[in-house]
Protein backbone atom coordinates (compact mmCIF):
# COMPACT_ATOMS: atom_id res chain seq x y z
CA UNK A 1 0.00 0.00 0.00
CA UNK A 2 0.78 3.91 -0.42
CA UNK A 3 0.33 6.40 2.02
CA UNK A 4 0.12 9.87 0.87
CA UNK A 5 0.49 12.14 3.46
CA UNK A 6 -0.58 15.88 3.81
CA UNK A 7 -2.45 16.37 0.43
CA UNK A 8 -5.44 18.25 -0.60
CA UNK A 9 -7.86 15.82 -2.39
CA UNK A 10 -9.73 16.83 -5.47
CA UNK A 11 -12.73 14.94 -6.12
CA UNK A 12 -12.63 14.57 -10.01
CA UNK A 13 -16.94 14.59 -10.17
CA UNK A 14 -17.97 17.08 -7.33
CA UNK A 15 -14.79 19.11 -7.21
CA UNK A 16 -14.47 19.33 -3.45
CA UNK A 17 -11.20 19.92 -1.94
CA UNK A 18 -9.79 17.83 1.05
CA UNK A 19 -7.31 17.72 2.83
CA UNK A 20 -6.41 14.77 4.54
CA UNK A 21 -3.90 11.79 4.44
CA UNK A 22 -4.34 8.67 1.79
CA UNK A 23 -4.04 5.35 1.58
CA UNK A 24 -3.84 3.54 -2.15
CA UNK A 25 -4.16 0.04 -1.87
CA UNK A 26 -2.74 -1.64 -5.05
CA UNK A 27 -4.45 -4.09 -7.66
CA UNK A 28 -7.20 -3.91 -10.53
CA UNK A 29 -10.42 -3.27 -7.67
CA UNK A 30 -8.06 -1.36 -5.44
CA UNK A 31 -9.76 1.63 -2.98
CA UNK A 32 -8.66 4.65 -1.81
CA UNK A 33 -9.43 5.62 1.86
CA UNK A 34 -9.16 8.75 3.94
CA UNK A 35 -7.36 8.94 7.29
CA UNK A 36 -8.73 10.99 9.64
CA UNK A 37 -6.41 13.90 10.87
CA UNK A 38 -4.27 13.17 13.62
CA UNK A 39 -4.99 14.43 17.60
CA UNK A 40 -3.06 15.11 20.11
CA UNK A 41 -3.99 12.06 21.69
CA UNK A 42 -4.56 9.50 18.97
CA UNK A 43 -3.07 8.54 16.58
CA UNK A 44 -4.46 8.59 12.82
CA UNK A 45 -6.93 5.85 11.47
CA UNK A 46 -8.26 4.77 8.67
CA UNK A 47 -12.17 4.75 8.50
CA UNK A 48 -11.95 3.93 12.26
CA UNK A 49 -9.70 1.12 12.24
CA UNK A 50 -5.77 1.57 12.59
CA UNK A 51 -3.30 2.12 9.23
CA UNK A 52 -2.25 -1.16 7.77
CA UNK A 53 0.58 -2.71 8.81
CA UNK A 54 1.35 -3.48 4.87
CA UNK A 55 1.72 0.01 4.15
CA UNK A 56 5.27 -0.09 1.92
CA UNK A 57 6.01 3.23 1.21
CA UNK A 58 4.90 7.07 2.39
CA UNK A 59 5.07 9.92 0.23
CA UNK A 60 4.83 13.71 1.20
CA UNK A 61 2.18 16.09 -0.58
CA UNK A 62 2.76 18.92 1.75
CA UNK A 63 1.99 21.65 -0.48
CA UNK A 64 0.66 19.24 -3.38
CA UNK A 65 -3.03 18.03 -4.63
CA UNK A 66 -3.82 14.84 -5.32
CA UNK A 67 -6.93 13.31 -7.80
CA UNK A 68 -7.72 10.82 -10.50
CA UNK A 69 -5.42 9.84 -12.75
CA UNK A 70 -6.30 10.85 -17.15
CA UNK A 71 -7.17 8.70 -19.65
CA UNK A 72 -6.96 9.22 -23.42
CA UNK A 73 -10.36 8.07 -25.44
CA UNK A 74 -8.39 7.54 -29.09
CA UNK A 75 -4.84 7.17 -29.26
CA UNK A 76 -2.28 5.66 -32.22
CA UNK A 77 0.75 4.22 -30.44
CA UNK A 78 1.59 3.10 -33.67
CA UNK A 79 2.38 7.09 -34.78
CA UNK A 80 4.44 7.56 -31.66
CA UNK A 81 8.27 7.51 -34.07
CA UNK A 82 6.85 9.73 -36.60
CA UNK A 83 8.09 12.56 -34.76
CA UNK A 84 10.79 14.35 -36.99
CA UNK A 85 11.08 11.68 -40.20
CA UNK A 86 11.47 12.76 -43.30
CA UNK A 87 8.91 14.71 -45.72
CA UNK A 88 6.61 12.50 -48.33
CA UNK A 89 7.51 12.37 -51.18
CA UNK A 90 5.19 14.13 -52.55
CA UNK A 91 3.57 16.99 -50.44
CA UNK A 92 -0.31 16.38 -49.49
CA UNK A 93 -2.73 18.58 -51.20
CA UNK A 94 -5.84 17.43 -48.81
CA UNK A 95 -6.57 14.66 -46.49
CA UNK A 96 -7.02 11.75 -48.86
CA UNK A 97 -3.28 12.55 -49.68
CA UNK A 98 -2.03 12.73 -46.06
CA UNK A 99 -3.40 9.10 -45.65
CA UNK A 100 -1.60 7.92 -48.69
CA UNK A 101 1.66 9.77 -48.56
CA UNK A 102 2.41 9.81 -44.93
CA UNK A 103 -0.05 7.46 -42.71
CA UNK A 104 -0.73 4.12 -45.06
CA UNK A 105 3.36 4.16 -46.06
CA UNK A 106 4.14 4.45 -42.39
CA UNK A 107 1.74 1.43 -41.15
CA UNK A 108 2.78 -0.97 -44.24
CA UNK A 109 6.52 -0.30 -42.95
CA UNK A 110 5.99 -1.37 -39.52
CA UNK A 111 7.28 -4.37 -37.88
CA UNK A 112 7.00 -6.36 -34.72
CA UNK A 113 9.85 -4.83 -33.00
CA UNK A 114 8.71 -1.21 -34.31
CA UNK A 115 5.24 -1.53 -32.43
CA UNK A 116 6.80 -2.93 -29.94
CA UNK A 117 9.00 0.19 -29.35
CA UNK A 118 5.74 2.60 -30.65
CA UNK A 119 4.08 1.01 -27.92
CA UNK A 120 6.40 1.37 -25.07
CA UNK A 121 7.43 5.50 -25.94
CA UNK A 122 3.76 5.97 -25.85
CA UNK A 123 3.11 4.09 -22.42
CA UNK A 124 5.68 6.22 -21.16
CA UNK A 125 5.15 9.34 -22.84
CA UNK A 126 0.97 8.69 -21.41
CA UNK A 127 2.68 8.03 -17.66
CA UNK A 128 4.45 11.16 -17.52
CA UNK A 129 1.55 13.06 -18.59
CA UNK A 130 -0.62 11.61 -15.57
CA UNK A 131 -2.34 9.44 -18.28
CA UNK A 132 -3.04 5.50 -16.95
CA UNK A 133 -5.51 4.12 -19.08
CA UNK A 134 -5.34 4.44 -23.19
CA UNK A 135 -8.03 3.53 -25.39
CA UNK A 136 -5.75 2.88 -28.57
CA UNK A 137 -6.13 1.99 -32.33
CA UNK A 138 -3.49 0.33 -33.90
CA UNK A 139 -2.92 -0.58 -37.74
CA UNK A 140 -0.23 -2.93 -39.05
CA UNK A 141 -1.24 -4.37 -42.26
CA UNK A 142 1.93 -6.45 -42.77
CA UNK A 143 2.43 -7.20 -39.14
CA UNK A 144 -1.24 -8.55 -37.99
CA UNK A 145 -1.02 -11.58 -36.06
CA UNK A 146 0.02 -10.72 -32.73
CA UNK A 147 0.67 -7.07 -32.75
CA UNK A 148 -2.59 -6.55 -30.40
CA UNK A 149 -0.50 -8.81 -27.91
CA UNK A 150 2.60 -7.22 -28.27
CA UNK A 151 1.14 -3.56 -27.26
CA UNK A 152 -1.06 -4.69 -24.71
CA UNK A 153 2.53 -6.21 -22.95
CA UNK A 154 4.20 -3.37 -23.75
CA UNK A 155 1.55 -0.95 -22.21
CA UNK A 156 1.20 -3.38 -19.15
CA UNK A 157 5.10 -3.24 -18.53
CA UNK A 158 5.17 1.10 -18.14
CA UNK A 159 1.66 0.37 -16.09
CA UNK A 160 -0.73 1.65 -18.45
CA UNK A 161 -4.00 0.41 -18.79
CA UNK A 162 -5.96 0.01 -22.15
CA UNK A 163 -8.83 -1.07 -24.47
CA UNK A 164 -6.77 -1.85 -28.00
CA UNK A 165 -8.11 -2.66 -31.24
CA UNK A 166 -6.65 -3.25 -34.67
CA UNK A 167 -7.63 -1.02 -37.74
CA UNK A 168 -9.73 -3.43 -40.15
CA UNK A 169 -9.59 -1.84 -43.58
CA UNK A 170 -10.38 -3.34 -47.18
CA UNK A 171 -7.29 -1.19 -48.21
CA UNK A 172 -4.65 -3.39 -48.36
CA UNK A 173 -6.97 -6.21 -50.04
CA UNK A 174 -9.20 -8.85 -48.65
CA UNK A 175 -6.58 -11.09 -47.00
CA UNK A 176 -5.25 -8.27 -44.78
CA UNK A 177 -8.61 -7.49 -43.93
CA UNK A 178 -9.24 -11.02 -43.26
CA UNK A 179 -6.04 -10.69 -40.79
CA UNK A 180 -7.48 -7.82 -38.85
CA UNK A 181 -11.19 -9.76 -38.30
CA UNK A 182 -9.06 -12.77 -37.22
CA UNK A 183 -6.72 -11.09 -34.76
CA UNK A 184 -9.52 -8.87 -33.49
CA UNK A 185 -11.64 -12.60 -32.52
CA UNK A 186 -8.41 -13.69 -31.06
CA UNK A 187 -7.44 -10.96 -28.89
CA UNK A 188 -11.22 -10.79 -27.62
CA UNK A 189 -10.78 -14.36 -26.40
CA UNK A 190 -8.30 -13.06 -23.64
CA UNK A 191 -8.53 -9.65 -23.39
CA UNK A 192 -10.87 -6.89 -23.25
CA UNK A 193 -11.09 -4.64 -26.39
CA UNK A 194 -12.63 -3.77 -29.12
CA UNK A 195 -13.34 -3.87 -32.87
CA UNK A 196 -11.54 -1.50 -34.81
CA UNK A 197 -12.38 -0.34 -38.49
CA UNK A 198 -10.08 2.36 -40.05
CA UNK A 199 -13.37 4.74 -41.88
CA UNK A 200 -16.25 3.97 -44.09
CA UNK A 201 -14.92 4.62 -47.41
CA UNK A 202 -12.28 2.00 -47.01
CA UNK A 203 -14.60 -0.95 -45.29
CA UNK A 204 -16.70 -2.84 -47.49
CA UNK A 205 -19.97 -4.73 -46.81
CA UNK A 206 -18.66 -8.09 -46.09
CA UNK A 207 -16.01 -6.63 -43.72
CA UNK A 208 -18.38 -4.03 -42.04
CA UNK A 209 -21.03 -7.02 -40.71
CA UNK A 210 -18.31 -9.18 -40.21
CA UNK A 211 -17.06 -6.88 -37.43
CA UNK A 212 -20.41 -6.00 -35.86
CA UNK A 213 -20.85 -9.93 -35.76
CA UNK A 214 -17.71 -10.40 -34.07
CA UNK A 215 -18.52 -7.07 -31.76
CA UNK A 216 -21.84 -8.93 -30.81
CA UNK A 217 -20.51 -12.39 -30.00
CA UNK A 218 -17.55 -10.54 -27.37
CA UNK A 219 -19.48 -8.21 -25.91
CA UNK A 220 -17.85 -5.53 -27.25
CA UNK A 221 -18.18 -2.48 -29.25
CA UNK A 222 -16.80 -0.83 -32.61
CA UNK A 223 -14.26 1.78 -32.64
CA UNK A 224 -13.65 3.50 -35.85
CA UNK A 225 -13.12 7.08 -37.92
CA UNK A 226 -16.34 8.70 -39.01
CA UNK A 227 -16.39 11.69 -41.32
CA UNK A 228 -12.83 13.20 -40.38
CA UNK A 229 -13.09 14.65 -44.18
CA UNK A 230 -15.79 14.92 -46.35
CA UNK A 231 -14.13 12.84 -48.50
CA UNK A 232 -15.63 10.14 -46.21
CA UNK A 233 -19.02 11.21 -46.92
CA UNK A 234 -18.63 11.32 -50.33
CA UNK A 235 -17.21 8.40 -51.06
CA UNK A 236 -19.80 6.92 -49.26
CA UNK A 237 -22.76 8.51 -50.85
CA UNK A 238 -21.35 7.28 -54.63
CA UNK A 239 -20.38 3.45 -52.99
CA UNK A 240 -23.84 2.89 -50.94
CA UNK A 241 -26.02 5.29 -51.95
CA UNK A 242 -26.15 6.80 -48.05
CA UNK A 243 -24.79 9.06 -45.92
CA UNK A 244 -21.65 7.59 -43.05
CA UNK A 245 -24.03 7.60 -40.29
CA UNK A 246 -27.29 6.18 -41.55
CA UNK A 247 -24.86 3.04 -43.29
CA UNK A 248 -23.14 2.93 -39.88
CA UNK A 249 -26.44 2.80 -37.71
CA UNK A 250 -28.22 0.10 -40.45
CA UNK A 251 -25.23 -2.37 -39.89
CA UNK A 252 -25.65 -2.42 -36.10
CA UNK A 253 -22.84 -0.35 -35.44
CA UNK A 254 -24.44 2.10 -33.36
CA UNK A 255 -25.99 -0.28 -31.25
CA UNK A 256 -23.47 -0.95 -28.87
CA UNK A 257 -22.75 0.98 -25.63
CA UNK A 258 -19.13 0.38 -26.04
CA UNK A 259 -18.99 1.75 -30.11
CA UNK A 260 -16.61 4.86 -29.91
CA UNK A 261 -16.79 7.06 -33.21
CA UNK A 262 -13.68 9.39 -33.68
CA UNK A 263 -14.08 12.33 -34.93
CA UNK A 264 -17.67 12.95 -36.56
CA UNK A 265 -17.12 15.83 -37.90
CA UNK A 266 -18.76 16.04 -41.49
CA UNK A 267 -22.32 14.65 -40.40
CA UNK A 268 -25.48 16.38 -41.10
CA UNK A 269 -28.28 17.27 -38.31
CA UNK A 270 -30.17 13.80 -39.31
CA UNK A 271 -26.45 11.45 -38.84
CA UNK A 272 -25.97 13.71 -35.36
CA UNK A 273 -29.79 12.75 -34.29
CA UNK A 274 -29.16 9.30 -35.16
CA UNK A 275 -25.47 8.95 -32.69
CA UNK A 276 -26.97 11.37 -30.18
CA UNK A 277 -30.03 8.93 -29.90
CA UNK A 278 -27.53 5.94 -29.93
CA UNK A 279 -25.37 4.59 -26.78
CA UNK A 280 -22.01 5.09 -28.56
CA UNK A 281 -19.76 7.63 -27.94
CA UNK A 282 -17.71 10.10 -29.56
CA UNK A 283 -14.45 11.10 -29.24
CA UNK A 284 -13.17 14.68 -30.03
CA UNK A 285 -9.60 15.08 -31.40
CA UNK A 286 -9.32 18.83 -32.17
CA UNK A 287 -5.39 19.19 -32.59
CA UNK A 288 -5.51 16.51 -35.59
CA UNK A 289 -8.16 18.06 -36.80
CA UNK A 290 -6.95 21.21 -36.73
CA UNK A 291 -3.29 20.14 -38.20
CA UNK A 292 -5.26 18.32 -41.08
CA UNK A 293 -7.02 20.84 -41.59
CA UNK A 294 -10.32 18.69 -41.91
CA UNK A 295 -12.33 21.23 -39.99
CA UNK A 296 -13.52 22.01 -36.22
CA UNK A 297 -15.23 19.62 -33.60
CA UNK A 298 -19.39 20.55 -33.20
CA UNK A 299 -20.62 18.67 -30.28
CA UNK A 300 -24.29 19.71 -31.92
CA UNK A 301 -27.01 17.06 -31.44
CA UNK A 302 -24.26 14.38 -29.97
CA UNK A 303 -25.47 14.60 -26.43
CA UNK A 304 -23.48 13.82 -23.14
CA UNK A 305 -21.47 11.25 -24.88
CA UNK A 306 -18.63 13.12 -25.93
CA UNK A 307 -14.95 12.69 -24.61
CA UNK A 308 -11.67 13.77 -25.67
CA UNK A 309 -8.82 11.93 -27.59
CA UNK A 310 -4.99 13.01 -28.98
CA UNK A 311 -5.58 10.76 -31.94
CA UNK A 312 -1.74 9.80 -32.27
CA UNK A 313 -0.86 13.29 -31.90
CA UNK A 314 1.29 13.25 -28.28
CA UNK A 315 -0.73 11.91 -25.25
CA UNK A 316 -1.03 15.02 -22.76
CA UNK A 317 -4.98 14.73 -22.26
CA UNK A 318 -4.57 18.44 -20.04
CA UNK A 319 -3.33 19.95 -23.61
CA UNK A 320 -6.07 18.48 -25.66
CA UNK A 321 -8.85 20.02 -23.06
CA UNK A 322 -7.38 23.61 -23.67
CA UNK A 323 -7.52 22.95 -27.65
CA UNK A 324 -11.32 21.64 -27.50
CA UNK A 325 -11.78 24.53 -25.37
CA UNK A 326 -9.96 27.33 -27.30
CA UNK A 327 -10.51 26.36 -30.95
CA UNK A 328 -14.00 25.52 -29.96
CA UNK A 329 -15.04 28.81 -29.34
CA UNK A 330 -16.00 29.82 -32.30
CA UNK A 331 -17.69 26.62 -33.62
CA UNK A 332 -18.79 24.61 -30.66
CA UNK A 333 -21.10 25.04 -27.59
CA UNK A 334 -18.42 24.84 -25.07
CA UNK A 335 -17.85 26.01 -21.60
CA UNK A 336 -15.49 25.64 -18.58
CA UNK A 337 -17.97 23.20 -16.99
CA UNK A 338 -18.10 21.37 -20.86
CA UNK A 339 -14.55 21.80 -21.35
CA UNK A 340 -13.75 19.49 -17.81
CA UNK A 341 -17.01 17.47 -18.68
CA UNK A 342 -15.06 15.97 -22.06
CA UNK A 343 -12.06 15.42 -20.26
CA UNK A 344 -13.59 13.36 -17.28
CA UNK A 345 -15.93 11.85 -19.52
CA UNK A 346 -13.98 8.52 -21.01
CA UNK A 347 -14.21 8.06 -17.12
CA UNK A 348 -17.71 7.23 -17.80
CA UNK A 349 -17.52 5.68 -21.06
CA UNK A 350 -15.14 2.95 -19.27
CA UNK A 351 -17.26 2.26 -15.50
CA UNK A 352 -20.45 2.37 -17.55
CA UNK A 353 -19.39 -0.60 -19.70
CA UNK A 354 -17.82 -2.14 -16.70
CA UNK A 355 -14.09 -2.27 -18.25
CA UNK A 356 -11.33 -2.77 -15.76
CA UNK A 357 -8.39 -0.64 -14.91
CA UNK A 358 -9.92 2.97 -14.43
CA UNK A 359 -10.52 2.35 -10.70
CA UNK A 360 -10.37 4.91 -8.02
CA UNK A 361 -6.67 3.82 -7.27
CA UNK A 362 -5.40 5.48 -10.26
CA UNK A 363 -3.90 9.30 -9.27
CA UNK A 364 -1.78 12.12 -10.11
CA UNK A 365 0.38 13.77 -7.31
CA UNK A 366 0.54 17.55 -8.77
CA UNK A 367 2.99 19.91 -8.02
CA UNK A 368 0.79 23.03 -8.42
CA UNK A 369 2.75 26.12 -7.60
CA UNK A 370 -0.39 28.51 -8.02
CA UNK A 371 0.38 32.39 -7.57
CA UNK A 372 -3.47 32.85 -6.99
CA UNK A 373 -6.46 31.02 -4.35
CA UNK A 374 -7.08 27.62 -5.33
CA UNK A 375 -10.70 25.36 -4.37
CA UNK A 376 -13.75 23.98 -5.75
CA UNK A 377 -15.28 27.94 -6.83
CA UNK A 378 -12.22 28.67 -9.50
CA UNK A 379 -11.28 24.93 -10.25
CA UNK A 380 -12.57 25.72 -13.90
CA UNK A 381 -10.06 28.54 -13.90
CA UNK A 382 -7.19 27.05 -13.26
CA UNK A 383 -7.57 24.02 -15.03
CA UNK A 384 -7.55 25.43 -18.21
CA UNK A 385 -5.75 28.11 -17.68
CA UNK A 386 -2.91 27.16 -14.83
CA UNK A 387 -2.79 23.24 -14.73
CA UNK A 388 -0.64 21.37 -17.16
CA UNK A 389 1.76 18.41 -17.66
CA UNK A 390 4.72 19.64 -16.00
CA UNK A 391 3.26 19.93 -12.53
CA UNK A 392 2.63 16.12 -12.64
CA UNK A 393 4.92 14.94 -9.52
CA UNK A 394 4.10 11.37 -9.12
CA UNK A 395 1.31 9.28 -10.64
CA UNK A 396 -0.10 6.19 -9.44
CA UNK A 397 -1.85 3.26 -11.41
CA UNK A 398 -3.78 0.41 -9.94
CA UNK A 399 -2.24 1.79 -6.64
CA UNK A 400 1.58 1.34 -7.95
CA UNK A 401 3.34 3.89 -8.26
CA UNK A 402 4.77 4.20 -11.50
CA UNK A 403 6.22 7.51 -11.79
CA UNK A 404 8.10 9.68 -8.79
CA UNK A 405 9.30 12.96 -8.84
CA UNK A 406 8.89 13.24 -12.91
CA UNK A 407 10.99 9.96 -13.67
CA UNK A 408 9.51 6.51 -14.48
CA UNK A 409 9.69 3.87 -12.12
CA UNK A 410 8.98 0.62 -13.86
CA UNK A 411 10.84 0.70 -16.57
CA UNK A 412 14.60 1.70 -18.22
CA UNK A 413 13.66 5.16 -20.17
CA UNK A 414 17.29 5.82 -21.13
CA UNK A 415 17.67 2.64 -22.63
CA UNK A 416 13.76 2.25 -23.96
CA UNK A 417 14.50 5.39 -25.36
CA UNK A 418 17.52 5.31 -26.96
CA UNK A 419 16.43 1.78 -28.62
CA UNK A 420 13.40 3.89 -30.36
CA UNK A 421 15.53 6.21 -31.68
CA UNK A 422 17.47 3.43 -33.78
CA UNK A 423 14.19 1.15 -34.62
CA UNK A 424 13.25 5.14 -35.83
CA UNK A 425 15.79 5.05 -38.16
CA UNK A 426 14.78 1.42 -39.42
CA UNK A 427 10.77 2.62 -39.66
CA UNK A 428 11.89 5.55 -41.96
CA UNK A 429 14.20 3.48 -43.85
CA UNK A 430 11.52 0.56 -44.77
CA UNK A 431 8.97 3.42 -45.33
CA UNK A 432 11.18 3.93 -48.87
Amino acid sequence: MLLLKNGTFIDWQTLEFRQTDLLVEEGVNGVIKFIEPLTASSSSHVSGENPSPEIMKEIDCTGKFITKSFANGHHHAYSALARGMHAPKKSPANFAEILQYVWWPLDKALNYEIIRYSALVTAMACAKSGVTFVIDHHASPFAVAGSLEIIAKAFASVGISHLLCYEISDRDGADIARQGLDETAAYLLNYQGLVGLHASFTVGDDTLKRAVEIAASANSGIHMHVAEDLCDQELCLQAHGMRVAERLDKAGVLQFPKSILAHCLHLDDQERSLVGASPAWVVENMESNLNNSVGIFNSKGFGKNVMLGTDGMHSDLLRSAKAAFFAGHSSDAIDYPGAHQRFRNVHHYLAGNEFSGDGENNLVVLDYDTPTPFGEANFYGHFLFGLDSRHISHVISGGRLIVENGQILTVDEDEILSEARRQARILWARMH
